[in-house]
């Protein structure tokens, strides 16, 4: 089984942050794979089913950001998943926004969810990385990923988790670098190619 985690904070309040870009991708993926329905469990949201014949469980933390191990934790015990089976899904501020990276393992950049479940869980788990934008100085992150997506960013943001939902067959075979390609070409072709036609200025 393969765990999909998509990171952000739980609660109406929180939705449309860019912070909470994991939780919209991830349950794009669910939506368009029909699994079941959501239903509370391993301290978060969780829904299972089957992508190219692989099970899959998505699992959305409601411990808050800079918990979100513990939930990763609980739901790794009971499935006995390996790290290299569990794919997170986060904002990312060091890429320019419609850009999607893989990356397995390495530095946590400052994320406080992808340090939480290193902590909990270990470091070399593929990270489904959404950029969203820097907004320029560092003093400014902080309200920057907790505000909502501009008006001017829902398309590409829309754009993204279309995206992760009809390429996720290439996560669930573990085709991660084939994965980053066809985002690429997919962002591309909507008219993402380009930070500046991502959509708003960050910030």
């Amino acid at each position: 089984m393969l765990l999909f985690v998509g990171l952000g904070n739980p609660g109406s309040k929180y939705a449309g942050n860019r912070h909470n870009i994991g939780f919209m991708a991830v349950d794009a993926i669910a939506r368009r794979q029909r699994f079941s329905p959501w239903r509370r469990r391993f301290q978060g949201a969780a829904c299972e089913g089957e992508i190219d014949g692989v099970k899959v469980l998505c699992l959305l933390p409601e411990t808050y950001m800079n918990e979100s191990g513990r939930a990763v934790a609980e739901a790794q015990r009971f499935y006995k998943i390996e790290l290299k089976d569990i794919l997170v899904f986060h904002d990312e501020l060091d890429l320019p926004p419609a850009k999607v990276r893989v990356k397995i393992g390495g530095g946590n950049a400052g994320h406080n969810g992808l340090r939480s479940i290193t902590a909990h869980c270990g470091n070399d788990y593929p990270r489904i990385r959404l950029g969203i934008g820097h907004p320029g100085d560092k003093a400014l992150v902080h309200n920057y990923v907790l505000s909502d997506f501009a008006k001017a960013e829902r398309g590409w943001v829309e754009a993204v988790c279309d995206g992760c939902a009809d390429f996720a067959g290439l996560l669930a075979t573990q085709r991660l670098d084939e994965f980053q390609n066809r985002m690429h070409l997919f962002l591309d072709a909507q008219g993402f190619g380009t930070p500046a036609k991502a959509g708003a200025k960050p910030g």
